[in-house]
């Protein structure tokens, strides 16, 4: 048994411009010893349906750089707060983490590193919606236009007056069209390779429509592709791993909408219709003559959920435009003790991560 003194949760949720280590819980045991437990103050929110967990304090310090940077160092000595934060018991494998960062440019609002169950990412749409909605609630930004920075690059977010929020995405663009993979079971499988901030394999080849009663069999099936690409050597530029795989078919609806269903590295799929698969999608698009620049682009995600697109053109693809909303859903403090077996998470295959 233990008896615990908590910390309150400060009012405002403020982080200033450093990393701060709030007070540690202090926790008595039956047999009189203290015990010290580390701390991080978060707040939820979902876009979509898709989760973030946004961290606020208590993170150790990454020193200094660009997010880039900070990401080495983030992954380099301190995974198992990634872990320790998303993963089960505390999270799930839906659940995206997004690390607030004081920002290194003049004219940037924050910076930020995404994560999840598995490892990091270099933007993630749905997750910057949600950052910018936790930021506006805790007094850090107001309506209009901004700039935040990520791993990947400074990317704009407007702020409008409805509530929703709309996402200057990197730029995206499709590296090879139509290529084909060999999918034991399935046959032979053709998709596009983009990348909209992460890299994604794209096909219109799916077995079943894109409902979510048929979630676990898509699951199996995208898995099965991003597989069979691994196997294969069919990466994206300079070799990087294909991570996301994007099936796209007509909404069930009869709303004359193009659906998907993406599958997320560590085997979660996006409840949302995913704000960097819209991206690249809309890259292939372009790149096919089928979406004029401006002309907006709806892409429905599994749950029937909605993102708006439109895009300028680049210097190698599109400058893509994001638009969803997000709603806040908790306020918390996570609490991390040493003696608990699985205090730095239960990895994605189940084991302790510590």
């Amino acid at each position: 048994m233990l008896r615990c003194t908590v910390p309150a949760f400060p009012e405002s949720c403020r982080i200033p411009h450093r990393h701060r280590t709030l007070p540690a819980i202090r926790c008595r045991r039956a047999d009189e010893s203290m015990v010290a437990m580390q701390t991080l103050d978060v707040i939820d929110s979902h876009t979509a349906g898709e989760p973030t967990r946004v961290v606020v304090a208590g993170f150790p310090d990454l020193g200094g750089g660009d997010p880039a940077a900070q990401l080495r160092r983030f992954r380099q000595d301190f995974d198992r707060w990634r872990s320790a934060t998303v993963c089960e018991p505390r999270g799930s494998d839906t659940v995206v983490g997004a690390l607030l960062l004081p920002p290194t440019e003049p004219d940037a609002a924050a910076g930020v590193i995404f994560f999840n169950n598995v490892g990091y990412l270099g933007m993630c749409g749905h997750g910057t919606i949600g950052v910018v909605r936790t930021l506006h609630a805790l007094g850090r930004l107001a309506p209009g236009a901004h700039r935040l920075q990520t791993p990947v690059g400074t990317v704009g977010v407007e702020l409008h007056a409805d509530g929703r929020v709309s996402v200057d995405n990197v730029e995206s663009y499709r590296l090879a069209a139509d290529v084909a993979v060999d999918v034991p079971g399935h046959g032979r499988v053709r998709g596009d390779i983009a990348w909209g901030g992460n890299w994604f394999f794209i096909t219109a080849q799916t077995p079943l429509p894109l409902m979510l009663r048929h979630q676990r069999e898509l699951t199996a099936y995208s898995e099965a592709i991003g597989n069979a690409l691994r196997k294969s050597g069919i990466t994206g530029a300079d070799g990087a791993e294909i991570d996301h795989i994007e099936l796209n078919a007509p909404a069930d609806d009869g709303s004359g909408v193009i659906a998907n269903f993406v599958l997320c590295p560590g085997l979660a799929y996006d409840r949302s219709p995913c704000g960097t698969g819209t991206s690249a999608k809309m890259a292939c698009l372009a790149a096919d003559g089928k979406l004029a620049e401006g002309e907006t682009w709806i892409q429905q995600g599994i749950l029937g959920t909605r993102f708006e697109g439109r895009y300028r053109r680049g210097t190698r693809g599109i400058l893509p435009r994001i638009t969803g909303e997000a709603f806040l859903t908790a306020k918390a403090q996570l609490c991390i003790d040493d003696s608990d077996p699985f205090a730095w998470g239960i990895g994605a295959a189940g084991d302790g991560a510590r």
